[in-house]
């Protein structure tokens, strides 16, 4: 199980927990991927240049994971700006990239320990660039789900080979 020395307590904590416990997941599976398992297209029929190999998947997921936790951040009244999207080859360059992306969404909930995790006025919620609101503890379950149901997708493309797939 995850391993997370922090003084949050609650619901944040829990987040944070089922957030490192996705990746760490994800982490297990491309652990053992070479180079060429990495960049390999996988789904050449697919409209998504996010999930044409594991290579777009894992840089699909750390750039969107940044910008949930970004949108949080400047929701929280700060100004920051999410890096850009980084493609890589190996499987430790993507864990690297894992682990920051966890380690900085931890440190802007250990920042802002009384972020108010659940709001009912929409007028109050954050508003994502694809137009759905969410507040603060649904922006965290959707970024832990969106961990997940990629990390089932490269999971399909490694036991499927190569024919077209969907997440």
């Amino acid at each position: 199980m995850p391993q997370m020395d922090t003084k949050l307590t609650g619901t944040t904590k829990a987040l944070l927990y089922e957030y490192k416990k996705a990746i760490d997941e994800l982490m297990q599976v491309i652990t053992p991927l070479t180079r060429e398992e990495i960049i390999r297209a996988r789904d050449n029929v697919t409209s998504d240049p996010n999930c044409i190999s594991i290579q777009t998947i894992l840089s699909h997921l750390v750039y969107a994971g940044y910008a949930y936790i970004v949108f949080i951040e400047n929701h929280a009244g700060q100004t920051a700006e999410r890096q850009p999207k980084l493609y890589f080859e190996t499987a430790g360059d993507y864990i690297k990239a894992l682990n920051d992306l966890f380690d900085y969404s931890l440190k802007v909930f250990t920042d802002h320990p009384s972020l108010p995790l659940h709001e009912e006025d929409n007028k109050k919620k954050i508003v994502t660039n694809w137009g759905q609101e969410f507040d603060i503890e649904q922006m965290m379950e959707h970024a832990i789900v969106h961990i997940l149901k990629h990390r089932r997708q490269i999971q399909r493309m490694l036991a499927e080979g190569n024919s077209a797939l969907v997440a």
